[in-house]
């Protein structure tokens, strides 16, 4: 359903009794709400959660905000390795705001979190600008920004701005995707072709916003270093990070626990940058491990 938050229209589902414990999904760059699966959503409804997950703005069924312009992330690349400034369109805070509003749609005065990757970001801001309206804190396969940390390969920062060969062709879109995924996916928990074909092709189906895509990502470069921000989070923290992941190294999950104070981390042998079904119940577990906690 569509709903109003922070001016935003934003596409959202609730999921689970209204009375489960309330837990806030939140997605990576360019992701769509469908990437949390729906049976990963449905074990967490099981443990007595209330699961709300929502398409971030300008991704997927929310609001577009192309008259915002496309970035030129050649330009903005090069800015951030040189550690100039970046202008976004919009901050990683507004997004924030975006998902508090989602509480206040719902009623809801205080929601566990867990975000993924740019979710993970997302996470850190509403916990350091918004902590009342949180219980518990999971961040998955996410970094601090600090400046310090491994990033990812040459092969892998090209294959992300990289673009299909036909963009106006599905196939094509879906085909580009495949090959992304399976670059950045987890070497110990392989996706079939098959599966990844239909999961992708379910997203680009459903919303292929390349330049909501884009805006998002110039924005992650602005938000910079969180490291000055962590040391105010007070919330049972959860990090999930997968011991291969080539987007985003491990390193940044011990950074994030020894910033956030009393954070544990779950490092996972064999899982990159994505969520392989085999690891589900690990990560439900997890969450509910800082859920417990709250």
């Amino acid at each position: 359903m569509q709903v109003s938050s922070n001016g935003i229209s934003i596409e959202v589902e609730d999921h689970g009794s209204p009375n489960g414990e309330p837990l806030v999904l939140i997605m990576g760059l360019g992701m769509q709400l469908v990437a949390w699966h729906d049976e990963f959503v449905k074990q967490l409804v099981a443990q007595g959660f209330r699961v709300i997950r929502f398409d971030n703005r300008d991704v997927g069924l929310s609001q577009a905000l192309d008259h915002l312009g496309t970035p030129n992330l050649a330009v903005d690349s090069l800015r951030f390795a040189f550690g100039l400034p970046v202008r976004s369109a919009y901050q990683l805070a507004d997004m924030a705001a975006d998902t508090v509003g989602l509480l206040d749609v719902f009623g809801i005065e205080r929601a566990h979190v867990c975000g993924a990757s740019m979710g993970g970001m997302i996470a850190q801001q509403i916990a350091v600008l918004h902590p009342k309206r949180l219980k518990s804190l999971t961040l998955m396969m996410t970094t601090s920004g600090a400046r310090r940390l491994p990033g990812p390969s040459l092969k892998v920062r090209r294959a992300l701005i990289s673009r299909p060969e036909q963009p106006r062709d599905p196939s094509s879109v879906v085909a580009h995707y495949v090959r992304l995924y399976k670059l950045i996916g987890s070497p110990g928990y392989p996706a079939s072709d098959e599966y990844l074909h239909n999961r992708l092709s379910l997203s680009v189906h459903r919303s292929y916003r390349p330049q909501g895509t884009a805006r998002q990502m110039v924005a992650i470069a602005a938000d910079g270093d969180r490291t000055p921000l962590l040391a105010r989070i007070k919330l049972p923290t959860q990090v999930i990070h997968g011991e291969h992941d080539p987007l985003v190294p491990v390193a940044a999950a011990h950074d994030l626990a020894s910033k956030i104070a009393g954070a544990k981390v779950d490092v996972i042998e064999g899982m990159g940058h994505d969520l392989p079904a085999a690891l589900w119940p690990r990560f439900v577990a997890d969450i509910s491990s800082a859920a417990g906690r709250a």
